[in-house]
């Protein structure tokens, strides 16, 4: 039965976030009136729909009461609003900017940040943390294919597809390593829920071209 609940757990993330990409505007805009504050997105609520924020919230809630590790969240457009001429000092404006926003938190902490114009995601976290979880398997596996899928939805709806799929995978990775099971999470990793939603894609496209085929066989034939 547990097991039974938590793949439920599973399905309802994928629906939320097939609906937060379905129902985004076409035209990039963002809602101007979100509702919901989280003291662990430090940066970019503007960026994220208001309920993905919450559930953000409700995860880390859990985790920090459970385990005292806050896990948080900078997304903006670009770092500091800096334009960089090449990629070497890009990266190391990046780099220090980084240090820099890591030095005001509190141990035990997991920041992940995004700069979408400088197409720049990364998963820092305290020394105490390490081993807790796996940055380049959460990277590779739960955010970047949400946020490099090639579709028409806004970037504003990856962002907040990827950031709470990539925050759930946080959570549940550090409460795990704690021997801890979070009552708010989505699933066991985001790691299911990033390959249902591949094989969602796949789906369409393979009914696309399908429709396709069949629509050059019936020209033909006539």
């Amino acid at each position: 039965m547990k097991s039974f609940l938590k793949n439920i757990g599973v399905l309802l993330a994928l629906l939320f976030t097939v609906t937060a990409y379905l129902t985004a505007e076409t035209n990039n805009s963002v809602p101007q009136k979100i509702n919901i504050n989280s003291k662990f997105i430090l940066e970019g609520k503007k960026n994220i729909d208001p309920r993905a924020i919450e559930k953000i919230d409700t995860m880390g809630s859990e985790l920090f009461l459970k385990t005292g590790v806050n896990v948080y969240i900078y997304a903006v457009e670009r770092y500091a609003g800096k334009k960089h001429d090449d990629i070497n000092s890009k990266m190391a404006f990046i780099k220090s900017f980084e240090s820099n926003m890591t030095k005001e938190l509190k141990d035990p902490f997991v920041l992940l940040t995004v700069s979408v114009e400088d197409m720049h995601i990364n998963i820092l976290y305290s020394s105490e943390l390490e081993g807790s979880l796996n940055r380049d398997d959460i990277l590779d596996d739960n955010i970047i294919p949400l946020l490099a899928s090639k579709d028409k939805n806004s970037i504003y709806a990856k962002i907040s597809a990827a950031l709470l799929n990539g925050y759930a995978a946080i959570t549940d990775s550090v409460a795990k390593s704690r021997g801890l099971e979070l009552d708010s999470s989505i699933g066991s990793g985001g790691t299911t829920v990033a390959a249902i939603w591949r094989i969602f894609m796949y789906l369409i496209i393979g009914i696309g071209l399908g429709a396709y085929t069949y629509a050059i066989f019936r020209s033909r034939r006539k």
